[in-house]
């Protein structure tokens, strides 16, 4: 049976993916996410509290559930970027990308030289020491690297970003990107939302897609980012999926009380 496509050609061809977003990096509830039928696996190393050796255990897990897992780690940092490659990463998304110099530090920092200034080191990405070739290799034509937008200058700054050679795509961050113009979470507000129809201008036209991470589960926002030409897309987190969940059943569950009890 031929192999499937991985992430960064399912990219390259603008195929529709849909992915998970990791906070909580709880065994259990990674392994739900990661066997849930999902195309993708984001670890969050910036947001959340999350140490590197829960980490390795989060791309342990999607990774033998067969997910292909990015980490969007903590800042544009050498050290965090070659940690989350050498557990197995298999690509980084770049948060507060803002210039074209800014990707391209990040790029130096995921691709070994000659292409970039990774450092070299044995751990679980290369077989625990044992497949360092073949890990170096396939490397070349499998990471990911995607620049987060999140700021009105990564918006100005957006066709030149994607336009940098190793860039497989870029994800809107909406809440950090409506927070550039002092107005956090505000999606509706017209500077809010002429920047995110400049994104989706952009999206139309270039050859690298567009992502989009819709953080509050919402089936008929989820459609509309479809329609609108996104086609890396982030839905929900572990946690703001299971605190919905939570919300749901207590409000069930107030239905049934007594009105004293509710």
């Amino acid at each position: 049976m031929p192999k499937s496509p991985g992430l960064k050609a399912k990219l390259a061809s603008k195929d529709l993916v849909i992915g998970s977003w990791i906070q909580l990096a709880y065994a259990q509830t990674t392994e739900i996410c990661a066997t849930a039928g999902f195309g993708f696996m984001v670890v969050d190393m910036e947001h959340t509290s999350i140490a590197s050796h829960e980490l390795l255990s989060a791309i342990q897990i999607g990774s033998l559930a067969g997910q292909e897992v990015l980490v969007r780690v903590g800042a544009n940092d050498p050290l965090l970027i070659k940690r989350a490659m050498d557990a197995g990463a298999a690509g980084i998304i770049m948060p507060m990308t803002e210039t074209v110099d800014d990707i391209l530090r990040a790029r130096d920092a995921v691709y070994y030289p000659p292409r970039g200034t990774r450092g070299v080191g044995l751990a679980r990405a290369q077989g625990f020491g044992l497949d360092f070739a073949g890990y170096r290799d396939r490397m070349d034509s499998e990471l990911v690297l995607i620049a987060q937008v999140e700021h009105k200058r990564g918006v100005e700054n957006l066709e030149k970003i994607l336009d940098v050679d190793g860039v497989d795509g870029m994800l809107v961050g909406p809440y950090d990107l409506s927070a550039s113009y002092g107005k956090p979470g505000q999606f509706d507000d017209p500077e809010v939302a002429a920047a995110l129809s400049r994104v989706a201008e952009v999206v139309r036209s270039h050859t690298k897609p567009a992502g989009m991470h819709v953080v509050q589960p919402d089936a008929a926002l989820l459609r509309r980012r479809v329609e609108e030409g996104y086609r890396f897309i982030c839905y929900g987190t572990d946690m703001v999926l299971f605190a919905e969940m939570i919300r749901r059943t207590l409000a069930d569950i107030s239905d049934l009380l007594p009105a004293r009890e509710r």
